[in-house]
């Protein structure tokens, strides 16, 4: 019966919380500032652009004033700079700053004077736009307290309600409690009962939960009316507010917390890569299942932009598109995209949303990567390393059409030599610079070398630098009699790249002085290397000698085949000699012992 009996009086209690929500705004007040003097007073304010209003609250002695900024509306994208509400501690816009409300503030700000006075100012920017905002302020006492109204809360579980419950909640209270479980644990709290005023935008009466230690933390959620909601932190500490004006007061609500372990850090399977070209993000779909998200739910700052989905889910872009934002660090450049998580079907069970924020950095003479993703105010981090895509050519001629693509490079003494340096990236407003290029006989530029520039200076007289040219740095030198002394030269020059929107960068200033150099380091820097030359008359003795090396190969069968008949012709002779020596003394034996007659006796 009383479940039927609340059904019936709801639809009655919220048509007259909406007449009297419309009924607040208070006659004879000034649309854009005034001086206001009542105790307590509601104000509906409605700017436009170009608003420029002030407001000044003064308070009676012994009281403290408090303001609510229960519901605001600037003109969207709108920046702090640009739009907001400044609260200052005093009679003026020069008294101390008590606080600032922007578009993005995420709370719902209650400030405090310590003064007799309260003044704030509203500006708003030129974009057309109805900015809407609902403040209340009212003075009391800072020594009064009620019972029940917050205070602080420990162990793993526990109960709390609103004062008086439940009985009506007092009017103009401002009620805080803290709830603080154990280490390593989470909270769940249940509004079991919740009955406050209900209106359009919870501007009157409200309960407000941030996800953090004190109401400077994320707010998890702002609700009113009758409703039994729920949330969960993402740590061990939660923040409950309870606001309450004078118009009407109902039984307010009865809250009980619990605890659950967190779960184990989950590892962000995500990796980041940067190149000059472009920007790629790899998220795995389990990952983006560990924080309750699908490929469906994923969007980069250009909404327009979409992953390509396989295994993994796929961000791929060049660096200067799909709403990249690019940032001179004054050290280094920045290209920064953020990809949205954002759930479907949320209901008043709240949890913070989650992004995946990827930045490469292009510093010094690397690339750097950092991916990190913020889940319920968890940062978890990735990092990577890199180089520019920096290439350097000789060219055959100033029109730096045709590169020469052979190596060595063979040239002649004090023959022109065109040089050029690419940077290889998808982004239009970059600018190339040589800052310096030496010249080495070693490749790897040890202590002997030769300076053609330094410090964008030109240090040998036959060099003639280029104007800038997008992407490209050129410029020209004669081959140096450094050639004289050694067969290769190798030349090594740092390249400097810059922010071609910025007039004041490395790029920009040119040649400059040893004592400058050391007031304004080098905003983004490489180096690469091109090499050997050498020199023509080195290419014509090696050719001479690889002819006559060609020459003695040829020749030496024929020698081979000369050098065998000559022996043979050696061995006949030698061989036909010897006969002829056995021949004569074989007849020389012969003539020396010839037969003589014998005398007879008879």
């Amino acid at each position: 019966m009383q479940l039927l009996w609340q059904f019936l009086l709801l639809p009655l209690l919220t048509a007259l919380a909406l007449s009297e929500s419309s009924s607040v705004e208070f006659t004879g007040v000034p649309r854009c500032g005034a001086a206001l003097h009542e105790p307590n007073k509601a104000l509906r304010i409605e700017l436009n652009a170009n608003a420029n209003c002030t407001w000044q609250i003064q308070r009676n002695a012994n009281q403290t004033i408090r303001i609510v900024f229960s519901h605001f509306k600037f003109a969207p994208s709108s920046s702090c700079e640009t739009e907001s509400i400044k609260v200052f501690d005093g009679a003026s816009t020069a008294s101390a700053l008590l606080g600032q409300v922007c578009d993005d503030t995420d709370a719902v700000p209650v400030l405090e004077s310590s003064s007799d006075s309260l003044t704030f100012l509203i500006t708003t920017n030129s974009v057309p736009f109805t900015r809407n905002f609902f403040v209340y302020y009212y003075f009391f006492s800072p020594g009064s307290r009620i019972e029940n109204c917050g205070g602080e809360l420990t162990g793993p579980n526990g109960t709390f309600s609103s004062p008086n419950y439940p009985a009506p909640y007092p009017q103009f209270k401002y009620c805080v409690w803290h709830i603080r479980a154990p280490k390593n644990s989470k909270i769940n709290l249940e509004f079991r009962d919740f009955f406050l005023e209900l209106d359009r935008n919870c501007q009157l009466d409200f309960t407000a939960v941030y996800d953090g230690a004190s109401t400077a933390s994320g707010l998890l959620g702002k609700v009113c009316g009758h409703a039994q909601p729920t949330f969960e932190s993402s740590s061990n500490v939660l923040t409950v507010v309870l606001s309450t004006d004078d118009t009407n007061s109902y039984r307010g609500f009865s809250a009980q917390y619990s605890t659950a372990p967190l779960p184990g850090p989950v590892e962000p399977n995500a990796t980041l890569t940067c190149s000059s070209d472009s920007m790629r993000i790899v998220l795995s779909k389990s990952y983006l299942a560990s924080l309750g998200f699908g490929e469906a739910h994923l969007q980069l700052n250009d909404p327009s932009c979409r992953p390509v989905v396989t295994d993994s889910v796929i961000f791929s872009f060049p660096l200067a598109s799909c709403g990249t934002i690019k940032k001179d660090e004054g050290h280094s450049i920045t290209y920064t995209n953020t990809i949205s998580l954002a759930a479907a079907g949320s209901t008043i069970t709240r949890q913070r949303s989650t992004e995946i924020t990827a930045r490469c950095t292009m510093s010094n003479n690397e690339t750097l990567e950092l991916i990190y993703t913020t889940t319920n105010n968890a940062i978890q981090q990735l990092a990577a390393g890199g180089r520019y895509n920096v290439s350097m050519a000789f060219y055959e001629s100033d029109l730096f059409s045709k590169p020469v693509q052979y190596s060595p490079y063979y040239v002649d003494l004090n023959q022109t030599l065109f040089a050029e340096v690419t940077l290889h990236s998808t982004d239009p407003n970059l600018q190339v610079f040589i800052d310096t290029c030496t010249a080495s006989p070693q490749p790897g530029f040890g202590s002997l070398t030769y300076d053609l520039i330094r410090s964008g200076c030109n240090k040998d007289d036959t060099v003639v630098t280029y104007p800038a040219f997008g992407n490209h740095g050129r410029f020209k030198f004669r081959a140096f009699r450094f050639l004289r002394s050694f067969p290769s030269v190798y030349l090594q020059c740092d390249i400097v790249i810059c922010d071609s929107n910025s007039t004041n960068s490395r790029c920009a200033r040119g040649c400059i002085s040893r004592q400058k150099r050391a007031i304004s380091p080098y905003t983004w820097k490489t180096n690469t290397v091109v090499g050997p030359i050498r020199l023509k008359r080195d290419l014509r003795a090696a050719e001479l000698s690889e002819s006559l090396t060609e020459v003695e190969a040829e020749n030496t069968p024929n020698l081979q085949q000369y050098n065998f008949h000559t022996l043979a012709f050696v061995v006949l002779v030698s061989n036909i000699l010897i006969v002829v020596a056995v021949i004569l003394k074989h007849h020389k034996h012969q003539g020396g012992y010839r037969y003589q007659n014998v005398q007879s006796s008879f």
